[in-house]
């Protein structure tokens, strides 16, 4: 049964309701500050690591079975960007905050409107990311930040920290979300948004800690948006409900989390194949929308997690969590597929029904061990994963449009190409991933030299059901069953107090080909999970307020495969090289930073025929820059501007190489205002996102290309009350 949402009346009711309460609360918080206690606080379930100067970045987070870590203690690459940031630039959605990251661009998915994330040149599609360690437990589509206390971005392949994510993908790079929860202080804050084209948010958010020593906290997010969007007839509605408890014991943490998110999309401009077009025609004006009235995406999704942490000993722990999420996923869609180099094209409506249903587990143990002069930090886990999906679709009939003059067609007829029931989908697919690891991170010389070793022993078992809601196996139609081991091993050395150096190997996984085709001689033969091996060596510098990473990378992917022959093979190679460079943190006091670049090259090879072989791979920029300030206005106090600039260099969309997207440049600015009323703190903010309005194609992620959105105003108001 689905959830009742309150409307937006009776969100604002609530929200006074709420206040005269916590205006109440207040009186009773001052008293008990007059009451000191001798007696620490508990341990905060699952802490997280603290934050660089400014608070805008922490200094680590969630990696896998290793927990949470300081990024100067592992072999590894990670941005943690934290509810500040998320706050101070009105970030709406992941890939609002995702923007700031010089390693990260943003596409969108083949025909809807789901986020996929281009990490190190290879994509991340929204189901593949992390909920407190867990995967499979988020919303689809497009992830909302209302209720989201950090965004922690992995850089390269984690199948030994997380296990192989459920649809694939992520082997560039991988991205955890982390839940709000109620601090020592308690949360009383409403937030009222609003854009220049008039769409309309309110957001309450609210924490209070309870009991003897705070040992019970709550956190609960409430939001709604609706209105037009920048791109010109569409508009969005959106509600999240998530709620937040935890307790912290003696010896024990354990904390959960349930949600709710819909979201709507209607007259969705979606990405545009280039079909027949010998070349990259220019972009659309930014906000012209070439999508037709009637596509509309709709998704509901359910879902909650638990995480329990008990104290063994001094040195040891032991976890377990669980989670699951229940998606409805309905929608009417139309990519435009382009017709020569004028801007014709035609576009075929299609009407997909999807359903999700996914359950995933998570323990382990992790402990710290002295021998002599040698300490080990020994890391244990396993993890499981079991997906269904339900789907159906019908295919409707061709119409000629243009992307520059875009006509308004009636709504097409179906054609006979359908599949499934409409109004009951059956189950078309089951996943069931498990994996088993083990690591141990050796401390020498007084832990200045770390050097971390593991295994992860993986199974990935997927099976595929014809559209008749069969999901017996007589219906099954594809069968995958595969275990493979991945290690990982790499190195820190601290040179100095602020200086380390380090190094890892580490692999990525994903389902190997299933040879198909009619005149395939080896039709059905399934092959083992590919591995993504990645190689990496940097410099990490930490100076208190700020910090940088200079890294240097190689990755290597293996394609699908071809057809050689009578024969299906799973030969093919792409191979991404870089050179990364991050800096933030507060240089200076008052001056927040976030800035940094990409160097990219791509190839690749063993080809088909060797046709490709040497070629660029497809959506893969040549470089990305940015550069993101956020500046405390001296002799203003409360007042503070922020800038940030980015570009992105060329890309292909095609194998062959003949079509090339342009590169491009973006700007955003913003500022805000702190100040009090009535002893309550007042934050006025205003964003202005594409400041020039410019219209460019943004990536070519899939053979896809996924335009920029056009300039947005965002002006917001939030009272801590």
């Amino acid at each position: 049964m689905a959830l009742a949402f309150p409307s937006r009346p009776t969100a604002l009711a609530l929200c006074c309701s709420f206040s005269l309460m916590a205006n109440a609360a207040d009186s009773v918080i001052e008293l008990d500050a007059t009451d000191i206690s001798g007696t620490a606080l508990k341990p905060v379930a699952n802490p997280l690591p603290e934050t660089y100067g400014g608070g805008q970045v922490a200094r680590g987070g969630q990696m896998g079975v290793l927990g949470n870590q300081d990024v100067h203690d592992v072999p590894f690459t990670m941005n943690s960007y934290t509810a500040k940031l998320i706050e101070d630039q009105q970030a709406e959605d992941v890939g609002d905050v995702l923007a700031n990251d010089p390693s990260v661009r943003q596409s969108f998915g083949f025909g809807n409107q789901s986020q996929v994330f281009v990490i190190r040149g290879l994509p991340l599609a929204s189901d593949d990311i992390a909920y407190n360690g867990l995967y499979g437990v988020l919303p689809r589509q497009i992830l909302s930040t209302d209720a989201i206390e950090r965004v922690e971005v992995f850089k390269g392949p984690s199948a030994f920290l997380n296990g192989a994510s459920p649809t694939g993908t992520g082997l560039g790079g991988s991205v955890n979300l982390q839940p709000k929860r109620a601090g020592d202080t308690p949360t009383r804050r409403y937030t009222q948004d609003i854009s220049t084209d008039g769409r309309i948010g309110e957001h309450l958010d609210l924490g209070q800690r309870f009991g003897e020593d705070n040992r019970f906290g709550a956190r609960l997010n409430l939001s709604q948006r609706e209105g037009e969007t920048a791109v010109d007839d569409q508009d969005q509605r959106t509600k999240l409900f998530v709620a937040g408890l935890d307790y912290r014991g003696d010896g024990m943490r354990v904390s959960t989390d349930f949600g709710y998110q819909k979201q709507r999309v209607n007259h969705l401009r979606n990405s545009v194949r280039p079909g027949t077009a010998t070349t990259i025609p220019t972009a659309p004006d930014a906000d012209h929308n070439y999508g037709q009235p009637w596509t509309f995406t709709e998704t509901e999704d359910t879902f909650g997690m638990m995480r329990g942490e008990w104290d063994l000993s001094e040195n040891w722990t032991a976890y377990v969590a669980g989670g699951a999420k229940h998606t409805r996923e309905t929608g009417f869609y139309g990519t435009p597929v382009l017709v020569g180099n004028s801007g014709a094209a035609t576009i075929t409506g299609s009407d997909i029904r999807h359903n999700e249903d996914n359950t995933s587990l998570a323990a382990g143990i992790n402990g710290r061990v002295q021998t002599g002069p040698v300490s080990h930090q020994i890391a244990v886990g396993a993890t499981t994963l079991w997906a269904q999906q339900e789907n159906a679709y019908t295919f409707y009939t061709r119409g000629n449009t243009n992307i520059y003059s875009t006509p308004v067609l009636p709504r097409p007829t179906p054609t006979s190409t359908q599949a499934g029931d409409m109004s009951d989908p059956g189950v078309t697919g089951k996943t069931r991933n498990r994996g088993f690891s083990v690591a141990d991170t050796v401390g020498l010389f007084d832990d200045r030299l770390l050097l971390t070793y593991g295994l992860r022993s993986q199974q990935l078992r997927v099976e595929g059901y014809d559209y008749n809601g069969n999901s017996a196996n007589q219906g099954r139609n594809a069968f995958y069953d595969k275990s493979i081991t991945t290690p990982v091993y790499g190195a820190v050395y601290k040179a100095t107090d602020t200086l380390s150096l380090y190094a890892n190997r580490i692999e990525g996984l994903a389902k190997g080909a299933t040879a198909s085709g009619a005149d395939i001689d080896n039709a059905g033969v399934t092959f083992p999970p590919g591995r993504t091996k990645q190689v990496e060596a940097g410099i990490k510098l930490d100076m208190g307020n700020f910090g940088a990473d200079l890294s240097a990378f190689r990755i290597e992917r293996p394609t699908d495969g071809y057809a050689d022959g009578r024969i299906y093979v799973q030969n093919g190679m792409q191979v991404n090289k870089g050179v990364e460079l991050s800096l933030f943190g507060e240089p200076i006091e008052g001056l927040r930073v976030i800035a940094g670049g990409t160097r990219m090259t791509s190839e690749l090879k063993d080809t088909k025929n060797g046709a490709a072989d040497g070629n660029d791979a497809v959506g893969v920029p040549t470089f990305q820059l940015n550069a993101s300030v956020d500046w405390d206005v001296p002799g203003l106090p409360g007042v503070a501007l922020n800038a940030r600039a980015m570009r992105t260099g060329t890309q292909y969309a095609d194998q062959a190489n003949n079509l090339k997207l342009p590169a491009w440049n973006r700007y955003d600015a913003g500022a805000r205002y702190r100040f009090k009323v009535s002893q309550k703190d007042v934050t006025l903010r205003v964003n202005v996102e594409n400041l020039t309005n410019k219209n460019y194609w943004a990536s070519a992620n899939g053979g896809y290309l996924t335009q920029g959105e056009p300039r947005l105003v965002k002006f917001s108001g939030t009272v801590d009350f």
